[in-house]
């Protein structure tokens, strides 16, 4: 019997702990101020405007790929940002979001799983890219504190 009233309990947890994991609790104004952070950090990168793309982010901000971290301290810090990026990825036209899926959210962060599609001028993918965005907000303002890529 003692082996009976465990097995139960132990289902019991397991289906509650399953209905729960499923389940995403959020906050849907902070869910829609991190994709419209998104929607500017696109935009921002495809113009290679340096300004309007660190006005997309939060400070220190950290990315995270080709096997290291790097770190932006604050804004002005990286003029050459796009000339770097241009040189290391020949052929690149413009960027576009393939998905972006909220893992998490809360009042001040939320993360999001994107994917994404590096494009040549004739409108053929050049490459595509999972990443881990950390949207946060600073005081009363949403910008991105970290990125995990695979791209390089």
């Amino acid at each position: 019997m003692p082996f009976r009233r465990m097995a139960v309990i132990a289902g019991s947890l397991l289906l509650v702990l399953g209905i729960s994991g499923s389940a995403r609790a959020g906050d849907p104004e902070a869910e829609a101020s991190a994709m419209q952070v998104l929607d500017a950090f696109m935009t921002a990168f495809n113009a290679r405007d340096v300004d309007a793309f660190e006005a997309t982010l939060n400070f220190p901000h950290y990315r995270i790929a080709s096997g290291g971290v790097s770190v932006l301290e604050r804004a002005g810090t990286r003029p050459d940002l796009f000339a770097r990026f241009l040189d290391a990825t020949a052929g690149w036209d413009r960027s576009a979001w393939k998905r972006r899926d909220i893992i998490h959210s809360g009042p001040s962060k939320v993360h999001v799983d994107t994917g994404f599609i590096r494009y040549r001028a004739d409108g053929s993918v050049l490459s595509e890219f999972d990443s881990l965005y950390i949207v946060t907000k600073q005081g009363d303002r949403w910008g991105i504190k970290a990125r995990s890529s695979f791209a390089p």
